[in-house]
C-alpha cells in the first residue's frame, strides 16, 4: 500500500512547546472492505463479522465490520498525520472505548487535543502529556473515543 502524501509544515513538537488545550484534526482514512482483509491477515483475526460478508449480515450488526482495534490503530495512524506532533518518544499506552461500528466506506478522522501535562519524575528531561481523542466518522459520529498517554523529550536546556 502506497505511503500517503502528507507535507508537513510545521516542526515537530517538544513537551515544553505544548499547552493544555492545544487541538488538532486529523486528514481522513476511508475504510475499505480490502483494508479490513488486510488488518485480519496482519493480525490473524478472521472473526466471521468482519470477513464473511453472509456471516455478518446476519449479525446484529447487518453488515461487515472493522475490528475494534483496527479502529484504534487508524486512530493511531491519523494522529501521526496531524500538523501537530510531537518529537518521538514513548507511549506509556492508551484507554479506549469503542462506542458504534465501523463499517465499510466510512470515512473517519480524528480529533485530539492536550488534555493534561506534567514533567516525568523518573526520567529527568522528558514530559508526560495526555492527548483525550475522539474517531468520527463521515456523518459527525464518535464512533471510538479515549487518550494516548505519551512521555515526550523536552527541550534541551
Amino acid at each position: 500500500m502506497p505511503k500517503p502524501n502528507i507535507q508537513f509544515t510545521t516542526p515537530e513538537k517538544y513537551w515544553d512547546d505544548a499547552q493544555v488545550g492545544d487541538e488538532c484534526s486529523s486528514p481522513t482514512y476511508t475504510v475499505t472492505a480490502e483494508r479490513i482483509d488486510a488488518y485480519a491477515e496482519l493480525t490473524g483475526d478472521f472473526t466471521p463479522v468482519h470477513v464473511d460478508e453472509e456471516y455478518a449480515k446476519a449479525s446484529h450488526f447487518g453488515c461487515r465490520v472493522a475490528h475494534g482495534l483496527m479502529g484504534l490503530s487508524v486512530a493511531d495512524g491519523l494522529k501521526t498525520q496531524c500538523e501537530y506532533r510531537f518529537l518521538p518518544g514513548m507511549s506509556l499506552g492508551w484507554t479506549w472505548d469503542f462506542l458504534l461500528p465501523i463499517k465499510i466506506n466510512d470515512v473517519l478522522h480524528i480529533k485530539f487535543s492536550v488534555g493534561s501535562m506534567r514533567p516525568s519524575k523518573s526520567k529527568p528531561g522528558w514530559g508526560i502529556v495526555v492527548l483525550p481523542a475522539e474517531l468520527i466518522n463521515q456523518h459527525g459520529q464518535v464512533v471510538h473515543k479515549g487518550e494516548h498517554r505519551l512521555m515526550v523529550p523536552r527541550r534541551p536546556v
